[in-house]
């Protein structure tokens, strides 16, 4: 009696005669990133065209389109003028800068506060929670009575306050994660030594901290300038996107807030990606940083 030994099929041998080749499957194919967002965006444009040619091409106040093609965006974009933008953005940017530089100047001393005074964290805390939890449009119409109206063409100081209250909560939470999330044998070491709670801070904490602080700055980027826009709508102010976005709004000009509103989205989203190119240029250590 033999036993025939068994066959081993080597890596490189071809198939056998008879068997088919494995299908392709969606999993298998992988594309890159930039091409599947290439394609979400074409596919949005496109059921967007679709929508506002054929189901939405009679909805709207006084017989107007409310939902414009994309070709009658663009159209409009550029018969209104690059100066029109450029003046209108350019005051709500400046709103929301300062707004962005005083919410999270003012959250990152707190948080930074609080490490050398720890009893200060239920204080700090309360504060942050209770600026996030306050109305913007109530807070907005109070502002109205209280802050003097601007002249023309300078910054609201209603967009600028609310600029800044938007992003303080996030700033303040993300920078006590972020400050509380250093190395335990580092802060011992300092504290062996005889290094006090500011050394601490200023050796470990800060330097721990980055990547969850300039993740608290990045997302306050855009959060900044929606509270800069919502405060144009009580600053009684003639030049931003606020008035920009109500005057075409009462025109009629369906077209005009369509182009105001995804400039805006834009501009929002431009800050969000550049801090976040900051953010891996600092701390390229950070989760989701490449090397």
């Amino acid at each position: 009696m033999t036993i025939d030994a068994p066959v081993t099929k080597s890596p490189g041998a071809p198939a056998p005669q008879g068997s088919k080749p494995r299908a392709i499957q969606w999993e298998d194919v992988a594309l890159p990133a930039w091409l599947t967002g290439a394609i979400g965006v074409i596919g949005i444009i496109a059921v967007w065209w679709i929508l506002a040619a054929t189901v939405f091409s009679n909805v709207g106040p006084g017989g107007v389109q409310a939902i414009p093609t994309p070709l009658q965006v663009v159209v409009e974009f550029f018969d209104t003028g690059w100066e029109f933008y450029a003046k209108n953005f350019g005051i709500t940017l400046t709103e929301a800068g300062i707004g962005y530089l005083w919410g999270n100047g003012l959250a990152l001393v707190l948080a930074a506060l609080v490490l050398i005074v720890p009893r200060l964290e239920g204080v700090v805390m309360q504060i942050a929670i209770i600026t996030y939890c306050i109305p913007i449009v109530a807070l907005g119409l109070l502002l109205t009575v209280i802050v003097p109206i601007p002249t023309a063409g300078q910054p609201s100081t209603t967009a600028v306050f609310l600029a800044a209250l938007s992003c303080f909560f996030t700033t303040v939470v993300g920078a006590l994660l972020g400050l509380k999330a250093a190395d335990k044998a580092s802060l011992d070491l300092i504290t062996v030594y005889g290094g006090s709670r500011l050394t601490q801070l200023r050796k470990v904490r800060l330097i721990a901290s980055l990547p969850a602080i300039l993740n608290a700055l990045q997302i306050a980027v855009p959060a900044a300038f929606l509270g800069a826009v919502l405060g144009e709508f009580f600053g009684k102010i003639t030049v931003g996107v606020g008035p920009a976005m109500i005057a075409a709004q009462q025109a009629l000009n369906s077209a005009r807030v369509w182009d105001i509103a995804l400039a805006s989205g834009a501009v929002a989203l431009l800050g969000y990606a550049l801090l976040g190119l900051i953010s891996r240029a600092v701390a390229p250590w950070s989760k989701g940083a490449s090397r």
